[in-house]
């Protein structure tokens, strides 16, 4: 993953006394609507399984230059809390802890858990957890992450707060979603296949900067600055990939990510503070 543009977010209104104001929340149904939401599931049991299923088969990987990019925008450093939110297999918690951060790693799936514990991390870092709920006192992270997983869960905005509610004062979060107008992603597969991307997942969702940015606000989060970001690891690794090429001449786009506008970009990184 690379950054592609950068949105500078404005902070909210101050009054005379100096001190923030935080806007009214808005009905939770505002939040999510305009969103595009793809369900395979009815509740929280069967999403478990289902992702039981996926990680019991080829998984979900994370490529490490991308963790590596995703830490150094909130500017990981030795010594820090650290909880990645719907870990995985824990790609992400082991980086952070080579990087020296006392990192830990939830998940909802045992199965994607037990693979993350085979790449040798102590006991005690990685707990089967649903990040609607964190088993874990307030203001105890420096940094939290939520790579690529909000936008499954049943209750984002819970999610959300969750996460605003255990980072401490002056801390940071990176939470990346999918862009409903990503320009490589999203927009090319609808005009290529006449519909939206589904990645079978149980829950999917795909929304718009400005989407994300009320739903995490609504949540606690402040909004500092929004990162589009493209799958660098997409690209052909020698000329004898040309025909991945030919298969996916979006990929062409991908060396051109720094001019696509962060509105039109086919990931939104959202780096945060706790309001």
């Amino acid at each position: 993953m690379s950054a592609v543009d950068r949105v500078d977010v404005a902070g909210p209104e101050r009054t005379g006394a100096g001190r923030a104001q935080p806007a009214a929340p808005a009905p939770v149904a505002d939040l999510t609507r305009g969103m595009i939401e793809i369900r395979h599931v009815a509740d929280r049991g069967d999403a478990q399984a289902a992702y039981d299923g996926l990680y019991a088969g080829h998984g979900i990987d994370n490529p490490v230059r991308h963790l590596e990019h995703l830490l150094d925008l909130i500017d990981a450093r030795p010594g820090q809390r650290l909880l990645d939110v719907a870990c995985g297999e824990a790609g992400l918690v082991r980086v952070a802890r080579a990087r020296g951060l006392t990192a830990q790693g939830v998940d909802l799936s045992p199965v994607a858990l037990a693979a993350g514990r085979r790449g040798g991390l102590p006991t005690g870092v990685l707990a089967v957890a649903d990040g609607q709920a964190l088993p874990f006192p307030d203001r105890c992270f420096d940094r939290v992450t939520n790579i690529g997983s909000l936008e499954h869960y049943a209750d984002p905005l819970a999610g959300v707060a969750e996460m605003a509610r255990v980072l401490a004062p002056g801390g940071r979060a990176a939470i990346l979603v999918p862009n409903t107008f990503g320009l490589r992603w999203s927009v090319l597969h609808a005009w290529r296949h006449g519909d939206v991307h589904d990645d079978g997942q149980p829950i999917q969702r795909y929304a718009t900067r400005g989407q994300w940015q009320r739903l995490l606000e609504a949540g606690g989060l402040i909004v500092e600055r929004v990162v589009g970001s493209e799958n660098q690891d997409d690209l052909p690794a020698s000329g004898r990939d040309i025909g991945v090429l030919l298969r996916h001449p979006s990929r062409l786009l991908i060396p051109l990510a720094r001019w696509v506008p962060v509105d039109m970009a086919s990931m939104l990184i959202f780096v945060c503070g706790r309001r």
